[in-house]
């Protein structure tokens, strides 16, 4: 596949470029600062295309970047909580450039407090997650947003619903579930949400719903 990952400097999106590098897909990277993407394109046969956009929230400015790609993955969201809205506002662009130049399928990063609770779901997750969605809050209305932007726009979308994020090696072992969450599902590694992400790109009983990722 010729896919595009926004995001790419990211956790996330690096286990993606990294991932899809290694399956043998062509990958162009969009990034604002190309020294912070650790692959490089003579690893891999010339497949990895490092795209530098000054403008992340110019949709003509974008539009090359994903002109032609079989899927377009992002890994889009703030670094730091001053950050609120960027999920949102660069997604939007994103979507643009895409419904421009006619590419479809669209995967994002988003978040499993947007999700229902599961029937049945443990007491603990019962508990913590309307603490965290109340201290999150802006973060999570963020995702709203953007969650909202995808669904409102003319592609193949995919909202990927992850818990909380920790940074322990892949394993391609987890649970997924169309429209929710699974039960007990509390972390997830981000090379874990990256394997799904990629997995769920040719999955058409995916193309605009949300799943709920976790172990």
């Amino acid at each position: 596949m010729r896919i595009t990952v926004f995001g790419a400097t990211g956790g996330i999106g690096r286990e993606i470029v990294r991932q899809a590098l290694d399956a043998g897909h062509h990958v162009t990277a969009v990034v604002r600062d190309p020294s912070r993407l650790p692959a490089r394109a003579e690893r891999h046969n010339g497949r990895l295309e490092v795209v530098t956009a000054a403008h992340m929230d110019d949709p003509e400015a974008l539009r090359p970047a994903v002109a032609g790609r079989d899927a377009v993955l992002s890994g889009l969201g703030p670094r730091a909580r001053a950050q609120v809205g960027i999920a949102s506002s660069l997604t939007r662009a994103v979507l643009r450039a895409m419904e421009a130049e006619g590419a479809r399928r669209f995967l994002a990063v988003s978040a499993a407090p947007l999700g229902p609770v599961p029937e049945g779901e443990t007491l603990a997750l019962r508990l913590m997650t309307p603490v965290v969605s109340r201290v999150l809050r802006p973060h999570y209305d963020d995702l709203r947003d953007m969650e909202a932007a995808m669904r409102e726009s003319g592609t193949d979308w995919t909202a990927v619903r992850p818990p909380r994020l920790v940074d322990t090696p892949l394993t391609g072992r987890y649970r997924t579930v169309l429209d929710g969450n699974p039960r007990g599902g509390a972390r997830i590694a981000r090379a874990d949400v990256a394997h799904a992400m990629l997995a769920l790109t040719t999955d058409p009983a995916t193309v605009r719903r949300a799943v709920g990722v976790a172990y």
